[in-house]
């Protein structure tokens, strides 16, 4: 049975202008953002990259952020993590790394680079200070923020242990901080069936996506006991919405993200994380597709495959949708919104999401 959940805003730490990184990174001037044939001739190979989905007209508000950004995050020595939801723009034409929230701050925390620019929402930015606490963090937009990490504290947590003492928690990578601290392991999306298994328990709570829970319970024989959490992009799928693009569209294959109700992913031909949905069209080449999950990654996976038919309903995230170029270039000019994580739970969390990235 579903534990009420209690809705409420993320533990997050952020701060406009730190003192230590605006020792080690001082402002520098505003870059010149003019469209002249400098830029488009500087940033025409970006624009293929984006052609497919980007009308023509479009590029020449874009081009100066993007020239700015490419030149700036080198003198800087930043990357940046665009997250599958960022839009087309952000994610071809100016991100490091490009995936899921922990494939990017794995990947982020590899890197050289002094200073990470996070393009996603807050609790992203959290995972990859957490993964690289000697890195700058930075959120373009602050309040970009997340229904599922908000649905949950590490309050709530505890008081999950009092009423079930020794059930082992597994958090969903989509939490705060303070939430990854008070649970025994993390899982993603493609792992969490994987995760719950391995625990060797008969019994496991998982946090704080109810749609998650449903859809990997309907796979294995450990009772889940889940938490009342939802993504307000998925959650807002019907099975009856489904049913009528595949009358209105036949031969489409349906792809949906287990964050999706239960009865979209029965009816779905296929089922699983941002990255296993992207590896799908790209290997199985299907002629006509839809992605039930946020409707920018149908644009970023339609910008680099060719021969794919592109079913678009358009769910959007408000939330990743806060980070823009302009944010992303204002973030890196004058180092502001720095996310910072309290040491203590930073290694108490540390801990959670490396139980899971030792499962392999």
């Amino acid at each position: 049975m579903p534990v009420p959940s209690r809705i409420g805003d993320e533990t997050r730490t952020l701060s406009a202008r730190p003192f230590g990184a605006a020792k080690r990174f001082p402002i520098l001037p505003t870059p010149n953002l003019a469209w002249n044939k400098d830029t488009e001739a500087a940033t025409a190979h970006l624009y293929e990259r984006v052609a497919k989905v980007m009308p023509a007209i479009e590029w020449p508000f874009h081009a100066p952020y993007v020239k700015a950004i490419n030149e700036l995050k080198r003198e800087r020595n930043a990357v940046i993590l665009a997250h599958n939801y960022q839009t087309p723009e952000i994610y071809h034409c100016v991100a490091d790394f490009v995936g899921d929230s922990l494939q990017l701050a794995k990947l982020a925390a590899t890197s050289d680079a002094e200073i990470i620019v996070q393009g996603g929402v807050h609790f992203m930015a959290e995972t990859s200070k957490i993964l690289s606490p000697d890195k700058v963090v930075l959120m373009p937009d602050m309040d970009a923020g997340c229904s599922l990490a908000a649905s949950i504290t590490g309050a709530d947590v505890r008081a999950l242990r009092a009423e079930y003492p020794g059930v082992p928690i597994v958090a969903y990578v989509n939490t705060s901080a303070d939430v990854k601290a008070e649970v025994d392991i993390c899982c993603t999306s493609s792992n969490a069936l994987k995760v719950v298994e391995s625990l060797g328990a008969e019994r496991v709570i998982m946090l704080p996506d109810r749609y998650l829970a449903e859809n990997v319970a309907a796979q294995t024989k450990v009772k889940i006991i889940a938490w009342h959490g939802a993504c307000e992009v998925h959650e807002r799928f019907t099975a009856e919405e489904i049913q009528s693009y595949r009358a209105d569209h036949p031969g489409v294959k349906i792809i949906a993200h287990p964050e999706c109700p239960r009865e979209v992913v029965d009816i779905s031909d296929f089922s699983g994380s941002t990255a296993a949905m992207i590896d799908y069209v790209r290997m199985k080449k299907p002629a006509r597709v839809l992605l039930v999950t946020e409707c920018s990654m149908a644009d970023n996976v339609a910008a680099e495959t060719s021969g794919t038919e592109f079913v678009r309903p358009c769910n959007f995230c408000p939330h990743m949708k806060r980070i823009t170029l302009p944010k992303i270039l204002d973030a890196l000019v004058h180092i502001r919104e720095e996310v910072t994580v309290d040491p203590a739970i930073a290694a108490r969390a540390r801990v959670s999401v490396q139980r899971m990235i030792d499962l392999g």
